[in-house]
């Protein structure tokens, strides 16, 4: 059995501390080279791509933990989301260059039309991330993963540590990235109400491999997955 994301929808990853999931996340995204098997986007291999290849044909991702860039306000942190595409470095950004000026005029542009606005981060934008709560944090490293309209969406535990209002409202934000934007999202999350009240499709991995998949209906119907993973009460019926 393959792990797959469909295009257009979002698909959990689940399984218990140590099933490989975010091993399966470091294959995908370059940073573990495969023993076997490849990794596909579009139907071409990227299997030998770098993850700064990886992140210019499509793919992007956040992390467990957050790693923003204090003493940087919120949107200079998203703007670095986008330095693999910029064409201006750091000597032409720092010498003021006029060309390299205008490139970043128009990410900022973007970021203000696309980002801050969906994200609802209007009124922290120019704030330094440090001084943000906790859940703001984890919102503006999505944005920052969001910045280059990935074809595809790495999320590894992004409500992680979250209290149930952040937790719903991350999840209204990855709904809506999928709706505006038609982003595959590929979704690492042990909240198990998040992952039955957004996903499209669930993989169930175990020791590294993929051991179930399907709806989540059809995955709280699965009595090994259940035993195994999901538990007997009502963990499925969380807050989303």
């Amino acid at each position: 059995m393959s792990v797959y994301a469909e295009r257009g929808l979002i698909t959990s990853v689940i399984g218990p501390n140590g099933a490989g999931k975010t091993s399966l996340f470091n294959v995908i995204s370059g940073f573990y080279t495969p023993r076997q098997g490849s990794v596909n986007l579009d139907g071409q291999s990227i299997t030998h791509l770098r993850p700064s290849a990886r992140a210019s044909a499509g793919m992007s991702r956040t992390f467990q933990n957050i790693a923003l860039f204090h003493g940087m306000s919120v949107l200079d942190n998203i703007k670095l989301g986008a330095h693999t595409n910029l064409k201006s470095g750091v000597f032409s950004a720092g010498f003021g260059l006029a060309w390299a000026r205008r490139e970043e005029r128009g990410l900022a542009d973007t970021i203000q039309r696309d980002i801050i606005g969906l994200l609802e981060l209007d009124t922290v934008q120019h704030l330094n991330v440090e001084d943000l709560p906790y859940g703001l944090q984890k919102r503006v490293e999505l944005a920052r993963a969001l910045v280059m309209r990935p074809k595809i969406l790495l999320l590894d535990e992004p409500v992680a540590g979250m209290n149930s209002e952040e937790k719903r409202e991350m999840s209204r934000f990855v709904l809506d990235v999928r709706k505006n934007w038609d982003t595959t999202v590929l979704l690492i999350e042990h909240d198990m109400g998040m992952v039955m009240g957004i996903s499209d499709h669930i993989v169930v991995l175990s020791f590294g491999r993929p051991i179930a998949a399907g709806t989540p209906d059809e995955v709280r119907a699965n009595p090994d997955v259940v035993k195994a993973y999901l538990g007997t009460g009502d963990e499925t019926g969380g807050d989303p």
